[in-house]
């Protein structure tokens, strides 16, 4: 059952997890159960399509902030030979309402380094991608510092192809300053675990498109 809402799993939740191991869904069955589809198998009726929504709004915005910088290079990993601090690798999926993933979707992230300070005259720790053709990103990068009035966060601007570009951070669950930050949002906590000396996240981006 879906934790969120109490129904199936969605077209969302199949897509991911297919494309989590590389499967192909057949359009027929984008918005079929695996459990339903396993009973069509066996040749037993196999359930109702469910709801596409599992839950999620598309992801809020946030401000901008004043660190942004355009025409940022091209690159999954923010990292430089000796860069100081605790590696941080960041996955996920972009869809739009209809529960399917989106190609080719621009993702251009920006944040402090590990001293909590942004570079305002060069590219370090600022970098776009796209989506592959499964919807899916990997940002590699290091976990941002602190400064003061903020908590820790990641900003980031995200655009499907011809479509309004959505601008939005993403945060840490168990930080303090969570408590006291007045632009944090609980909606845009990422999944955090630690692997060894390092952190992996993922979060899934949700655009207000009809895809």
């Amino acid at each position: 059952m879906d934790d969120k809402t109490g129904k199936g799993p969605s077209r969302k939740t199949v897509l991911r997890a297919a494309a989590a191991v590389g499967m192909a869904v057949p359009v027929s069955l984008m918005g079929v159960p695996a459990l339903a589809r396993t009973a069509g198998e066996r040749g037993e009726a196999p359930a109702l399509t469910p709801s596409c929504d599992d839950g999620d709004d598309p992801t809020p915005p946030q401000t901008e902030g004043p660190y942004f910088k355009p025409n940022s290079p091209r690159r999954t990993s923010l990292l430089q030979p000796g860069t100081p601090g605790v590696r941080l690798t960041v996955t996920g999926y972009v869809f739009g309402r209809a529960c399917r993933a989106i190609p080719q979707v621009l993702l251009d992230f920006w944040q402090a380094d590990t001293y909590g300070t942004y570079d305002n005259v060069g590219f370090r720790f600022r970098g776009h991608q796209y989506t592959d053709a499964s919807g899916a990103f990997r940002l590699t990068t290091v976990v941002p510092g602190l400064y003061p009035g903020r908590t820790r966060h990641l900003h980031v601007k995200v655009q499907a192809p011809g479509r309004p570009v959505l601008t939005t951070q993403l945060y840490f669950p168990g930080e303090p300053r969570n408590n006291t930050d007045p632009i944090f949002d609980s909606r845009l906590l990422m999944n955090v675990r630690t692997v060894g000396n390092a952190k992996e996240a993922d979060f899934d981006f949700v655009l207000n498109v009809p895809q």
